[in-house]
């Protein structure tokens, strides 16, 4: 089967669903708060709740490039698989916390597994789709993302009819079944596999080869303004996974049963709409201009930036719910384009440790910014928060614009 050429598309079926169960499992959380609260006092605190949720962040983040050198050297399918296999074992064994410390410490564990899964999975679809596809492989890998974060944001009403020791313990389950069908359907790029047996065998070497790519990336100048490019935006992007149902909910005076899935949904169609339109823009777009790529990506940027000030000072159905559609549109097109730019400067072998880094930045950021905006939410000024955040963005569409200056689609 991996022989044919229509498999790399189902390479990127295959990680679909993965992508899907990376962002449920760690989105529900953010949506059953209120139903967890009861039976575990401390998270009656918005800030011990963002607590909760940035320590996934700065675990994740700082596994990411761990991560990424990791996936340069070994068989990416096998970390896929014991990434979803362990995360979704965190998952179901969440059901059975009791206090805030359990939760804390399993959400750590989580950030460790669901860490290794991005930069093996893009390396990955980006080894197995080049030129034509590539942008459009990409953005419909993210798509899986959204619609993970979308069921995600059921947690809360699945918790309602039955609880949320039942959500975590059956989405577990069907994490745990898929990480086997994945076993024997899955196969890495024939081409890695050759990279890889030709990596020196004596310790000396290893080293040097382990830290090269560190010393590759940072001496290349566009690498920097890649790393603020993907950094700047990931703090509203992160902020809307974590904080917009709690934004929702305040602002239009509704439940977090109701807020949850509105806000999610919201976002999670808006940007499946935003990654195809990208992908094939950027694809087409980058045939007759080799910046292409960037101008499609600086698009969705400049996208973003209206819809955060209106998410900040909405404060109609309309308003809020239209300025989400606008930034999904807009971060879906910026997301579905952050690899295959970062394959014009990067050569293949290197691309795992540059995506790791990229993510470290930008979850550290967004670290910050969701304990941040638990301050802000126990003050009454998560809206103003929202709105803060587009300054961020245009600095990095300007940066962008002005110095990304690819001369091909495919460094080698």
């Amino acid at each position: 089967m991996k022989n044919n050429n229509w498999y790399p598309w189902v390479v990127v079926g295959l990680l679909w669903v993965v992508a899907l169960l990376n962002y449920m499992d760690r989105q529900m959380l953010s949506t059953m708060q209120e139903a967890m609260k009861i039976d575990i006092s401390e998270l009656n605190k918005a800030e011990a709740f963002g607590a909760l949720m940035a320590v996934f962040l700065w675990i994740y983040g700082f596994m990411s490039p761990i991560s990424g050198m990791i996936a340069d050297r070994l068989n990416r399918k096998w970390l896929i698989v014991g990434s979803l296999f362990v995360w979704s074992t965190v998952t179901y064994l969440m059901g059975y916390a009791d206090s805030f410390q359990e939760l804390y410490w399993l959400r750590a564990l989580m950030g460790i597994s669901e860490a290794l899964y991005i930069p093996s999975a893009l390396s990955l679809i980006a080894d197995w789709h080049q030129g034509k596809s590539r942008s459009l492989a990409i953005g419909i890998h993210m798509t899986g993302l959204y619609v993970g974060q979308a069921v995600g944001g059921f947690g809360a009403t699945i918790a309602a009819t039955f609880s949320w020791h039942s959500t975590f313990h059956w989405f577990g389950i069907i994490g745990i079944a898929y990480s086997l069908i994945l076993m024997f359907a899955l196969r890495e790029n024939p081409a890695h596999n050759i990279k890889k047996t030709n990596i020196p065998i004596n310790n000396t070497e290893k080293k040097i080869s382990l830290f090269s790519g560190l010393s590759v990336l940072f001496s290349t100048w566009a690498f920097w303004i890649i790393l603020f490019y993907f950094a700047a935006p990931s703090l509203p992007g992160w902020a809307t996974k974590n904080w917009l149902p709690t934004l929702f909910s305040e602002t239009l005076n509704i439940p977090m049963s109701e807020a949850g899935p509105i806000s999610t949904i919201t976002i999670a169609v808006s940007s499946f709409i935003g990654v195809i339109v990208g992908g094939i823009l950027s694809d087409r777009w980058v045939q007759k201009n080799i910046r292409g790529r960037v101008y499609t990506g600086a698009i969705g940027l400049g996208m973003t930036i209206p819809a955060l000030m209106l998410l900040g000072f909405g404060e109609s159905f309309m308003a809020v719910v239209g300025a989400g559609l606008l930034f999904g549109i807009g971060f879906g097109i910026f997301d579905a384009n952050n690899m295959p730019i970062l394959c014009q400067f990067i050569s293949a072998k290197y691309r795992g440790t540059a995506y790791g880094i990229m993510n470290m930045t930008g979850v550290f950021a967004s670290a910050a910014v969701t304990e941040q905006l638990g301050k802000w939410t126990d003050g009454g000024n998560l809206g103003i928060g929202f709105a803060l955040l587009s300054i961020v963005v245009l600095a990095a569409l300007l940066l962008q614009v002005y110095f990304l200056r690819p001369k091909t689609d495919n460094m080698e």
